[in-house]
């Protein structure tokens, strides 16, 4: 925390930082000013969070009034932006328009029409949309809302259904009004008589010194797999190397009855937390966090649920196997906190501890997994895995193993070629070692890594003892210093519980500071309680479960359920072979970014964003639990799911033949291979609404390719006549062999376009009528509601 606390400063209760939903940082970005809102969801679904820059709140811009009431409407119903998405966008023939493209030479601005490709009819690329300043045209908010003219939504009358936006791609072409009336007003009244709402009321939270109590169950159910034992070892680590210098930390345990084990100990070194610590009278509960972990069943626990939310305090629950208490869900979901499972190896219950850290929102205080994998190695045999490290981390970097029978040869390597070996490992500080049978016990070691290198780090490890054994790699560290920001992963499902045959969606997001990391490759594993696991390789490309491509959120639906029941997430974020790069341009989900305005004859443009390269880098995170229910037995499933929606159809004219391109889906949703695609074309919008009604477009030759691939299909639109200005709307929908189907695809359209004569010079600006907005710009003329 960098800025002073003051007397009217309060200690937070349950409000944390990446719980928030406006969040106020700087964004790192040219056009600093801009907000946005964070979303995962499908339509009518709530955001993550708006974001503020410090800039945007304290500059006095009477334009800038209006802006949060669409940021609001992102964050709450998770409607999108009126503006186009297409490449290409729609030309409107009715309409008259004249672009001028701008050119800066000798310090001189220079003016002169945008020129068209012969073969396209589409303006040059540096045609840029530059609105006159004053319009009279009332909508809509979730387009051009920096307009003086514009204060009102799109209603079911005035929305235009076939502006190819994120509206009506995500929405299913209903209106931004027709979504909040049946989302944000469902159970709302409304308001009566002339008085305001009340003002708000601002409180002034800091974060103070981290408290932290660890509850844990001792009790003998905890004797089996090894669960014990793992608990001390993950408890041993968490404190070692995920809890923050300066935390004050106690230890209670419980089996019939609770005992305090350690009063309030500071965190102050590795050493601390053997050391019995002085005791804290007068201790606030507010803010303060509990780690629950438990492996039993309790009846008892919603009576302690009152109490609870009196306390302030945060409560964190571990789940260790299919017996906890269902009950431990409520807990953090009440209080705030995480929620975990894990089940019978070491890695869960690590991955689970090293999710739980600062609440602050210092990212460069939290602990970086790295590594976390666990081996069944053989007898006598070695085994081999490398680790990219990037250069925004390395500070309190650790590497441990631990292992089941007998320590293992150790070899760690680091990019110069320095190796560290076996006996420069410290063994666990505490020397615990607990039977889990006739000669077999559980230990670990570990490094603590002082010069630590950029690059690809090596390990390898020998197997000496004559039966093979479980061993388990885990590698930690913090960001370099407090001013570089980290690459930061995160996961979460899209819902905390499920009733099958629900699809659910799973999503990480890869980003440093605010910037989309992209071009990486992102691994989820879903495990069940009995340790079934199911492994989905995430994707950012727009279709299918992912919304808007390349934002740095990485999703793919779940459906092979596997019973009922906890499912626990874990995700791997890996760029390799330097394919990552950061993306430093505009965020889709945002209001309309004008590079300037027409004042005077006058227009302002900023230049463009781009993008930049990211080292190799590898990230692990937890993404918590979820609950199955209404599930069959495994290897009882009927085919249930369809082929996943066809989202992002693109159509153009190349001669007399229209061009389709689109990604994949699958046979299940977006997993697998469509059986085959059925294509419609009207010259008529509502036709493909009804999509029957449309005519059938010959694909005998078209063979569905694998989920994820990009799709390309060409077809001469007979027996249509076809002029100029001619435009066709078609749409897709894929089939399952069982017969299902997908739903209607978003609806494409091609125009038939023959350029007019070159335009000539006139005055800079167009006018937007009180009906029509009218983007004109990188390539086309685009009408939009």
């Amino acid at each position: 925390m960098t800025w002073k606390s003051k007397s009217e400063n309060l200690m937070p209760k349950q409000e944390s930082y990446e719980q928030a939903e406006a969040i106020v940082a700087t964004l790192y970005l040219k056009y600093g000013n801009d907000r946005y809102t964070l979303r995962y969801g499908q339509c009518g679904e709530k955001g993550q969070y708006i974001h503020f820059t410090p800039n945007f709140l304290l500059t006095n811009n009477a334009e800038y009034l209006s802006l949060p009431i669409s940021d609001g409407e992102y964050l709450m119903s998770i409607m999108w932006t009126d503006h186009s998405i297409s490449p290409e966008g729609t030309l409107l023939k009715q309409q008259d328009v004249q672009l001028i493209l701008l050119e800066f030479q000798g310090g001189s601005c220079i003016t002169r029409p945008c020129r068209r490709d012969s073969q396209t009819g589409l303006y040059e690329a540096k045609c840029t949309f530059i609105p006159e300043k004053s319009q009279t045209a009332r909508e809509s908010i979730m387009f051009m809302q920096s307009l003086d003219s514009v204060t009102e939504f799109c209603t079911a009358k005035t929305h235009n259904r076939e502006a190819p936006n994120l509206q009506n791609k995500m929405c299913n072409l209903r209106s931004t009004w027709v979504v909040m009336d049946s989302h944000d007003f469902r159970n709302a009244s409304p308001m009566t008589g002339k008085n305001p709402p009340p003002h708000p009321t601002f409180s002034l939270l800091k974060s103070k010194q981290r408290v932290v109590c660890l509850v844990l169950d001792k009790s003998g159910s905890m004797n089996t797999y090894d669960r014990l034992l793992q608990m001390n070892q993950a408890a041993e680590l968490f404190l070692i190397q995920i809890i923050e210098k300066g935390s004050l930390v106690g230890m209670v345990t419980f089996d019939s009855f609770a005992e305090i084990r350690n009063n309030l100990t500071e965190i102050t070194d590795d050493n601390a937390y053997q050391n019995i610590a002085i005791v804290y009278s007068n201790q606030s509960t507010f803010g303060s966090e509990i780690i629950l972990l438990t492996d039993g069943e309790d009846n008892e626990v919603s009576s302690c649920f009152e109490e609870v939310k009196q306390s302030g305090a945060i409560i964190h629950t571990i789940a260790l196997g299919p017996s906890a208490a269902e009950e431990l869900e409520t807990l953090s979901n009440m209080t705030g906190g995480l929620r975990f499972s894990a089940n019978k190896d070491i890695n869960g219950l690590i991955d689970a501890f090293s999710r739980i850290s600062s609440r602050s929102g210092s990212i460069t205080q939290q602990a970086i997994q790295l590594e976390s994998k666990v081996i069944n190695i053989r007898e006598r045999k070695w085994v081999n895995g490398t680790v990219p490290v990037d250069s925004t981390i390395g500070n309190d970097t650790y590497f441990v193993v631990t292992w089941t029978i007998k320590k293992p040869e150790i070899i760690l390597q680091d990019p110069k070629g320095k190796k560290y070996k076996t006996s420069d490992f410290q063994e666990d500080k505490l020397n615990i070692r607990y039977c889990r049978g006739v000669g077999k016990y559980y230990k670990s070691s570990q490094i603590d890594i002082f010069d630590f290198q950029t690059g690809t780090w090596t390990y390898s490890l020998l197997n000496n003892h004559a039966n093979s054994q479980m061993l388990t790699v885990i590698m930690t560290t913090r960001a370099r210093s407090p001013t570089t920001l980290p690459v930061i992963a995160t996961a979460h499902m899209s819902q905390n519980t499920a009733h099958y045959p629900s699809p659910m969606i799973v999503n990480a997001q890869v980003s440093q500071g605010f910037l989309p990391v992209l071009g990486i490759n992102i691994t989820a594993i879903i495990e069940t309680e009995d340790g079934h696991r199911v492994i989905l390789e995430l994707w950012d490309n727009g279709a299918g479960a992912d919304t808007v491509k390349n934002d740095g959120i990485y999703s793919r639906y779940f459906t092979d359920y596997h019973g009922n029941g906890r499912y626990s997430l874990k995700v791997h974020a890996q760029a390799r072979k330097n394919m990552a790069r950061l993306s430093l341009r505009e965020r889709q989900n945002k209001a309309l970014y004008i590079p300037g305005y027409v004042e005077n004859d006058k227009p302002e443009v900023k230049d463009d964003m781009a993008e930049a390269e990211v080292e190799d880098f590898s990230r692990l995170t937890s993404g918590g639990p979820f609950t199955v229910t209404g599930a069959p037995p495994p290897g009882n499933h009927t085919h249930v799911f369809p082929p996943g929606k066809i989202t992002d159809l693109q159509a153009k004219f190349k001669e007399d033949h229209i061009q389709l391109s689109w990604t994949a889906p699958g046979n299940v949703l977006d997993k697998g291979k469509a059986n085959s695609y059925v294509i419609r074309i009207s010259k008529c919008f509502l036709d493909l609404q009804d999509f029957d009604n449309a005519a059938l477009v010959n694909t005998s030759s078209l063979i569905p390719k694998e989920s994820g691939s990009i799709e390309n299909f060409e077809f001469k639109p007979e027996p249509f006549k076809i002029e100029n200005g001619t435009k066709f709307y078609i749409a897709i929908k894929a089939i399952h062999e069982a017969n299902l189907t997908s739903q209607v695809s978003n609806i494409a359209q091609a125009t038939k376009f023959i350029p007019p004569q070159e335009p000539s010079t006139s005055g800079l600006g167009t006018k937007i009528s009180a009906t029509n907005l009218v983007i004109f710009g990188v390539a086309v003329i685009l009408s939009i509601f």
